[in-house]
């Protein structure tokens, strides 16, 4: 879109170029023949010279409606495309007017239009976006009970039924098959207040995801079947003080999901039959003080699960029935003093797992019919104040943990085989 003269002169002057090679190609081809020279000019050479004149004329008439058709479609492209963005912002302005008006069956139906406004509008797509998870932010009346009023009731209900379908339609678009995939989206979950909601089948293979300072207070929050591939899932300094989230049958193949500092106080956490081939979970410094967290029956195959410098002062974190056939375990650092760690039934065949410089003031971990017959278990360096760790029943003590020397109190070995007292040999540090 350039000036008209800028536009005419250099079309010229790219036109003349172009006839000028064509010309000399010509001129090489025929041999470079000799040409005429008669002392006057002939009737017929006349005419001849005369429609050349005017081929050029026309030609150069025709170089110009050429710009100039040009220029008017490239007008009537930026016009059009004007008008389209000026439409898509019509209708964001009355969608965000639908998600703050006072009736839910409004608020409902901006919840759609948003998204679908999200997928015909690509160039502005996290914004529409960002204002489905703004509006998960904002604040709301809590669930006021069973003995309020009937109209308080529904109006919570109707309420919380906006906010879970925002996480459905968020969902929706996270799945494999989905037609407009958002998998590459940021999502801005930091601080909601969580009273149920349904992530389930939800692809995160790049982008970011944030809970952070999210609280999990009732309700049960499904994760079932994701699958965290590339994505980066950031749930540090998250509240689980009721309900339940559950994680069962997740995957961890890449990317990284992270809990450290988070509390888990009073929620249900579960990971069961969940598969951890790569990337990194993390509950560094993570708080569990009165709740149950499950990875029973969960596969560690390869990547790392990672609770170092985390407290257990209550409640309990079951592994029974795990495989650990790769990647990494980390305790290092961590504190019990209360609760259970259980991996019964658990069979250590190549993963490393690590209890390195963890203290144990209190609680108990337990490997009943556990089988150690390969990779790398150790206590090395830990701190045994109380509490008990109990290998009596085991079933495999093939490649035993490894402890410093002499064993500390509060270990509990399994008996030799002839059914003596004697304990077999264990591995000192190196």
């Amino acid at each position: 879109m350039w000036h008209i003269g800028n536009a005419l002169a250099v079309s010229f002057a790219a036109a003349l170029l172009g006839l000028a090679a064509l010309a000399w190609l010509a001129w090489a081809l025929l041999h470079h023949p000799k040409i005429p020279h008669p002392g006057t000019l002939s009737l017929h050479d006349t005419v001849s010279v005369v429609q050349l004149v005017f081929a050029s004329v026309a030609g150069a008439g025709a170089l110009v409606a050429l710009i100039v058709a040009y220029r008017r479609q490239k007008i009537a492209e930026a016009d059009s495309t004007h008008d389209r963005t000026r439409v898509f912002n019509e209708r964001f302005i009355a969608i965000a007017a639908q998600l703050g008006d006072d009736k839910p069956a409004i608020r409902l139906a901006g919840v759609h239009a948003m998204a679908g406004l999200a997928d015909d509008w690509k160039a502005n797509r996290q914004t529409c976006i960002d204002v489905l998870c703004a509006y998960l932010r904002m604040p709301y009346e809590p669930d006021p009970g069973d003995e309020a009023p009937a109209a308080e009731r529904l109006a919570f209900r109707a309420s919380r039924e906006v906010r879970h379908t925002v996480i459905r339609v968020i969902t929706a678009h996270l799945q494999k098959g989905a037609v407009t995939p958002w998998h590459n989206q940021r999502f801005d979950f930091t601080g909601v207040v969580f009273d149920g909601g349904d992530f389930s089948g939800a692809v995160f293979s790049s982008g970011t995801v944030s809970f952070t300072g999210a609280e999990f207070s009732g309700g049960t929050v499904f994760f079932g079947g994701t699958e965290f591939s590339g994505s980066t899932v950031t749930l540090g300094g998250t509240q689980f003080s009721g309900g339940a989230v559950i994680f069962n049958g997740a995957k961890f193949s890449g990317g990284t999901v992270n809990f450290d500092v988070a509390e888990f106080s009073g929620c249900t956490v579960s990971f069961s039959d969940a598969e951890f081939s790569g990337g990194t979970v993390s509950f560094g410094g993570a708080g569990f003080s009165g709740n149950m967290v499950f990875f029973d029956d969960a596969e560690f195959s390869d990547g790392t699960v990672f609770f170092g410098g985390t407290e257990f002062s209550g409640g309990a974190v079951i592994f029974n029935g795990a495989k650990f056939s790769g990647g990494t375990v980390v305790f290092d650092d961590a504190e019990f003093s209360g609760g259970t760690v259980s991996f019964n039934d658990v069979e250590f065949s190549g993963s490393t797992v690590d209890f390195d410089d963890a203290k144990f003031f209190g609680g108990t971990a337990t490997f009943r019919s556990t089988k150690f017959t390969g990779g790398r278990f150790g206590f090395e360096y830990a701190e045994f104040s109380g509490g008990m760790l109990d290998f009596t029943e085991i079933a495999d003590w093939s490649v035993p943990p490894r402890f410093d020397s002499p064993i500390p109190q509060g270990v509990k070995l399994p008996q030799a085989h002839d059914g003596q007292s004697e304990q077999p040999e264990l591995p000192g540090s190196t």
